[in-house]
């Protein structure tokens, strides 16, 4: 139903057509223009607009009640997917909402964020486990630094703009999200008639593009008390400057490793993937320095060369050939990776996927072309993943950078950042990269692990890993009663201590069940009045929704198995029949 809405702004009245809409089992009104000051005035616009829509696809319409009301997503996202986003809190945006969004900047609601700290605590365990040491440096850094490591003038992307509406796109980007390619290291001319061959259109307007390609920069510019600066567009050049303050502290023997979780920023073009394509994102990114007389002579390789891995290395890619799972040992044998220490950080990077939940189906190791490659970089891979809402999508890149980043940062620096061997020979060590942000995978976790269930079927709920569920454990009195609420907060403020807790008395028991579920809750607790005379609680799991009774004084640690899938749900308490 279309209608006409007047609205008070500084005591003037101002008329705008409306829209309402039923979506699920809610009515939503949406804003589909500005129709003047007086009702005669709005009367006659009305009648324009509506002949103007009469004559627009339905996409059109629907691009036109979106501009006004709801943030453009890259269409590929299903409503329900978006409204079970938002509604349970995980990210919002693009923000600021309420003064239209600006692409690329988002909220994590709070379950959202506490799945991303769930990811983040994920990254630091593994590093730390490795012996890699977590720094913080600085967001902002004068330009003579990013000259130095060849951003300023290099880091753009192509783009291409669309003839009819004057969008921007990027134009390897556009490739990838319809096809199975990887479009980066294409040249212009290729990428240009791919997009003829294809008839890919604006995504805006479904315009042709015009047959150009230009660069733009990725960097984002600031000014410090008049000194020109920008914000970092990753967190790896930070890491590279404090390297003698580094070497000091590891008692200048190397190999040693640093990561970094921060903030980074790129003026990305046409940002439509939600939080996978962010211009501020956080990154997560772990750097060796070694001797690159030692790179095969890697200790730790030993441990994980028979562990099988999925490469696909670029002749596959080109020949359009399946991945190849094989050993470590024999994708370094088949030449497809240089060195053990590079091999060895392949494997790391895997494995904080397998760590973050990631099904082992749904991740492969893509090798960059040669002509793909940073001219720097002597190997390069992505780990990628197959999204249900995007397919296979880039979350991490694993980068021999050699020692080009320490070279130029002496060069400008004027500072000999160098290291020195037990025979007093000196050398520039060279750096191994681990580079990814925590924002995709969290995307990801979301992505693969949201389950709609259709009508009839059930409640649609979060099925993440328990292990990294934003929020532990449910907590419920069986009803509001003072004798029962009393006792549950006291067991809430001892589980606490160990998790995430979520205290819910309002609705029925039942409810409560699918509200929790639907958060992706591993366990719901339930306090009854068993529970005042036999010291026990009701734990129901989520996703076989069986029951069984637990005593109150095992409760942390037989959650805290539970979790970590040490011991078998039907074991860890008495059946409930």
């Amino acid at each position: 139903m279309v209608y006409i809405a007047k609205q008070k702004v500084s005591g003037k009245d101002y008329y705008y057509l409306r829209k309402s809409e039923r979506v699920g089992d809610k009515v939503k009104s949406v804003g589909l223009g500005y129709l003047g000051k007086t009702r005669k005035e709005a009367e006659k616009n009305m009648k324009k607009i509506l002949k103007n829509l009469s004559n627009k696809s339905k996409m059109e319409e629907k691009n036109i009640a979106e501009k006004n009301e709801e943030p453009k997503t890259s269409g590929k996202e299903s409503k329900e997917f978006l409204s079970f986003v938002r509604e349970f809190g995980l990210i919002w945006g693009p923000e600021p909402e309420i003064y239209g969004g600006l692409a690329g900047f988002y909220t994590y609601g709070p379950l959202g964020k506490l799945l991303k700290n769930k990811v983040e605590n994920s990254v630091r365990k593994i590093f730390n486990s490795n012996d890699f040491r977590e720094l913080e440096g600085p967001t902002v850094l004068p330009d003579i630094v990013w000259k130095a490591s060849g951003h300023l003038g290099t880091f753009s992307d192509r783009i291409i703009k669309c003839s009819k509406c004057k969008s921007v796109f990027r134009a390897d980007k556009l490739i990838e999200e319809n096809h199975d390619v990887s479009a980066d290291s294409w040249s212009d001319e290729k990428i240009l008639n791919f997009i003829k061959d294809k008839n890919i259109q604006c995504p805006s307007c479904k315009g042709n593009f015009e047959k150009k390609i230009e660069n733009q920069s990725l960097m984002m510019k600031t000014n410090v008390m008049n000194t020109e600066a920008s914000l970092r567009p990753e967190t790896a050049t930070v890491t590279y400057l404090p390297f003698l303050r580094n070497y000091n502290y590891f008692r200048k023997k190397l190999p040693f490793a640093v990561f970094q979780i921060g903030k980074a920023y790129r003026n990305e073009i046409s940002p439509r993937q939600s939080v996978l394509r962010g211009r501020e994102f956080t990154q997560a990114e772990g750097q060796i320095f070694i001797d690159p007389d030692e790179k095969n002579s890697w200790e730790k390789f030993g441990g994980i060369k028979k562990d099988k891995l999925p490469f696909w290395d670029y002749k596959s890619q080109e020949n359009e050939k399946e991945i190849l799972e094989i050993s470590v040992e024999e994708a370094l044998s088949k030449k497809f990776i240089k060195t053990q220490a590079y091999a060895w950080c392949l494997w790391l990077a895997y494995q904080q996927f397998i760590g973050f939940g990631i099904p082992k189906e749904k991740i492969r190791l893509r090798q960059h072309h040669p002509n793909e490659k940073a001219f720097y970089a002597d190997d390069a891979w992505d780990v990628e993943v197959n999204l249900n809402n995007y397919g296979w999508t880039e979350v991490c890149g694993v980068h021999d950078r050699t020692d080009y980043d320490l070279k130029q940062h002496s060069k400008f620096s004027g500072e000999k950042l160098i290291a020195q061997r037990e025979n007093g020979e000196e050398f520039t060590p060279h750096v191994l990269e681990i580079a990814f942000g925590t924002d995709r995978p969290t995307y990801s976790l979301i992505d693969l692990f949201y389950e709609k269930k259709e009508e009839g079927e059930g409640k649609t709920i979060f099925k993440i890993p328990y292990h990294v569920a934003p929020v532990d454990v449910s907590v419920f009195p069986l009803m509001n009663k003072p004798e029962l609420t009393e006792i549950s907060k006291e067991i809430k403020k001892i589980l606490e201590k160990e998790f995430v807790i979520d205290y819910d008395v309002s609705g029925s028991i039942g409810r409560r069940y699918l509200r929790s579920a639907s958060a992706g809750i591993p366990y719901a607790l339930t306090i009854d009045f068993d529970s005042l005379k036999n010291k026990d609680v009701t734990i129901r799991d989520r996703d076989t929704t069986k029951q069984i009774r637990v005593k109150i004084s095992d409760l942390k640690e037989t959650l805290k198995r539970l979790i970590n899938q040490e011991i078998d749900f039907e074991k860890a308490g008495k059946v409930v029949r």
